[in-house]
């Protein structure tokens, strides 16, 4: 069975997501990169392309010529990998789509609602796979946590909690030539949201991942704690789940001492469960009636989805790389299936195109809730 071939737009010289793109499509052997338009400028992307060790004439100065001439090269690429900035997100993903390839998008989806909505309709016009890389779905024990909570063994969701804090925008990295800080504190590259589109979409992803519920309405708080900054960096959030049942989101670029930190916390009427991101390979399981358990990543209890998106025995730690790969291995398992009658398995642990419109949603609905001081429906 021959390797599923990708292109990339985007993912250049001091890109951080682009090379974690490749590593983690590349991990279990199923994905290859053979082409890709790395940058907006020639030189670079020729320079990308050599430390991909991509082909000099499938290395493109542009992603309109790459996705010209690609299908016309022996071996040309199944689909398209999108790393670039937000905005470029949507025409990047659209005209792949109606150059034929399958399209895999680096969150958010694109800079605006009505640009998600668009890129919805040619998604189903293309009848192309489309998948979001929501990291975070990856985990095993995340995938452990939503069995769990579908399963109703810890009863109805009551509450939900999750924050996702970082220090490394405390002061304003953008004015310093941080070329991460410039574009993601930029509205002309990021879009309208800056910490709420950046990380608070993975937390608000990652609810409605877990629970099955979806978030019908928001009342926020969007803060520019850093003087003189264009986009938010700090957000306070309460949710409404679609069945009453309360939840708050923290979302925080400028909370000193915190790296990376993601934590989900789902609250049923028979128990509860909490997820760590910077302690990955333990969920936490609380009863009412009987002893806190701590389940492992690894371990032959875990059910199916935990296990299938677990590659090595319990006690050797799996993070964020190989979180990435399950993302990439699934799309690769659901590209090869097409057509067999059995794609829902493999589709079923993805992000597609319906999450991709409600992270934009939740993003444009949190502004405009922050705008009004006002809660405003979600759906």
């Amino acid at each position: 069975m021959r390797r599923c071939r990708m292109a990339m737009v985007g993912g250049g010289p001091g890109s951080f997501i682009g090379p974690v793109h490749v590593m983690a499509a590349q991990l279990d052997g199923d994905i290859e990169l053979v082409a890709g338009a790395f940058s907006s400028r020639p030189e670079k992307s020729a320079e990308a392309g050599r430390n991909y060790r991509i082909a000099p004439e499938r290395t493109y100065r542009n992603y309109p010529e790459m996705l010209a001439r690609e299908p016309l090269q022996p071996g040309g690429a199944d689909f398209v990998a999108i790393v670039t900035p937000n905005v470029l997100h949507f025409d990047a993903a659209r005209d792949a789509l109606r150059a034929g390839f399958h399209v895999v998008s680096d969150k958010p989806a694109t800079a605006t609602l009505r640009e998600a909505v668009a890129l919805r309709d040619e998604v189903n016009r293309s009848r192309k796979l489309y998948v979001l890389t929501h990291t975070y779905t990856g985990y095993p024990l995340v995938r452990e946590a939503r069995d769990i909570c579908r399963s109703g063994a810890i009863g109805d969701i009551r509450k939900v909690v999750v924050e996702y804090t970082q220090g490394w925008l405390s002061e304003r990295l953008e004015l310093s030539g941080n070329r991460q800080a410039a574009w993601r504190t930029d509205p002309a590259r990021a879009g309208a949201g800056g910490c709420i589109g950046d990380i608070g979409v993975h937390a608000f992803n990652l609810v409605e991942y877990v629970t099955a519920q979806n978030v019908a309405a928001v009342s926020a708080v969007l803060s520019c704690i850093a003087p003189g900054r264009a986009l938010d960096d700090d957000c306070n959030v309460l949710l409404r789940l679609g069945n009453g049942a309360p939840g708050v989101l923290h979302a925080s670029q400028i909370a000193i001492g915190e790296r990376n930190r993601l934590e989900l916390r789902v609250y049923g009427s028979k128990g509860s469960i909490g997820w760590k991101q910077e302690e990955p390979n333990r969920l936490t399981v609380h009863w009412p009636d009987r002893p806190t358990e701590t389940r492992h990543a690894g371990c032959g209890y875990l059910g199916g989805s935990a296990r299938q998106a677990t590659r090595l025995p319990a006690g050797h730690p799996e993070g964020y790389i190989e979180a990435f790969a399950n993302i990439y291995r699934d799309f690769a398992g659901l590209l090869r299936r097409r057509g067999e009658g059995d794609e829902q398995a493999w589709s079923d642990t993805l992000c597609g195109i319906e999450a991709a419109v409600r992270g934009m949603t939740f993003i444009e609905r949190a502004i405009e809730s922050s705008a009004r001081s006002a809660w405003v429906q979600v759906d």
